[in-house]
């Protein structure tokens, strides 16, 4: 199995792509670091510990609070689109066993692992990259140290879903972006809204699911995200972006990526957080990114569900 770090800030696709992490049976989970993003860091860790026991995670799985906001800028939350809680009113109630290592600062947990298991490591960013920014500044070696960074971020060739431009995870902290973007690492993937607006959950993949409490939080957490996304895009769907960034790492055949060249606007009135892709060479840079540019999203969802139903995905 891969060793792998989780970097998240739990909400409704965050939750969905720890479930596939932990129940696929390809990841070695050392640990999750949570970050300030769709909700505040407090609830990310809760939810993040909500999810471990909802699935009754290896209590080995510990949780690791890291940035409680961006780098240099305010918090901006998604609460319309995760809820207050982040998970969509799911498991609003449930008391959660209490997962967190309060004495080690979520970066560093990234930091110690890089060095314990040096070229080992699948990091997987599914929030914002204040974390991973953080933890190149205390450790610059981190871009050898670990094996790839996987992240569920940008957008190349589409539209933003928070600016025009944008996409949330980038526009939330650019800066932390660019510093990881510009960092040097010889396998950063980025899995942006080009293919994760391809891999769209329904209805239809719930019900196969079956009767299941897993089928239930998933129908329950998805609810109000498949209204906000149908009145943005005219499809009543969630949109799978962070499993399927946790699917790229487990399954990389499943996804189609371009060696570019990929920069951050962070000093634009309109265009904040937009990721700049190179495609004609026009900038004269060397490629610092492997970009997704097309997945194979029926067989990423035929996985995912098998993987949640607990049984073979082949």
């Amino acid at each position: 199995m891969k060793k792998a770090i989780l970097d998240v800030d739990t909400g409704i696709d965050d939750a969905l792509g720890i479930m596939l992490a932990v129940r696929s049976g390809e990841l070695d989970v050392l640990g999750i670091s949570t970050v300030n993003g769709n909700v505040s860091l407090t609830t990310a860790t809760l939810n993040t510990c909500k999810i471990l026991d909802f699935i009754k995670a290896p209590a080995s799985i510990s949780v690791y609070p890291g940035a409680s906001r961006p780098l240099l800028r305010d918090r901006l939350f998604e609460h319309r689109v995760h809820g207050e809680d982040g998970l969509g009113g799911a498991l609003l109630d449930m008391q959660p066993a209490d997962r967190t290592d309060p004495n080690t600062f979520g970066p560093d947990f990234i930091v110690e692992q890089a060095k314990r298991y040096p070229g080992e490591i699948t990091l997987i960013a599914t929030g914002p990259l204040t974390n991973v920014a953080l933890a190149l500044a205390k450790h610059p070696g981190l871009v050898h140290d670990i094996k790839e960074l996987v992240v569920m971020g940008g957008a190349v060739r589409t539209h933003g879903n928070i600016t025009p431009t944008a996409e949330y995870n980038i526009h939330v902290d650019p800066e932390a972006a660019r510093l990881v973007f510009q960092a040097g690492f010889p396998s950063l993937t980025l899995v942006g809204l080009d293919v994760t607006r391809k891999a769209l959950l329904t209805s239809e993949h719930i019900d196969a699911l079956g009767s299941s409490e897993i089928a239930d939080y998933v129908r329950q957490s998805t609810s109000d995200y498949m209204e906000r996304y149908y009145e943005r895009n005219g499809v009543r769907a969630c949109a799978m972006h962070d499993p399927l960034a946790v699917g790229a790492a487990i399954w990389p055949e499943l996804v189609r990526t371009e060696r570019l060249y990929v920069d951050v606007e962070t000093r634009s009135e309109l265009c904040d957080g937009q990721t700049v892709c190179d495609f004609q060479n026009r900038l004269q840079r060397q490629p610092n990114l492997d970009v997704c540019l097309d997945a194979d999203s029926d067989a990423f969802l035929n996985r995912f569900i098998a993987v949640l139903r607990g049984g073979s995905y082949q």
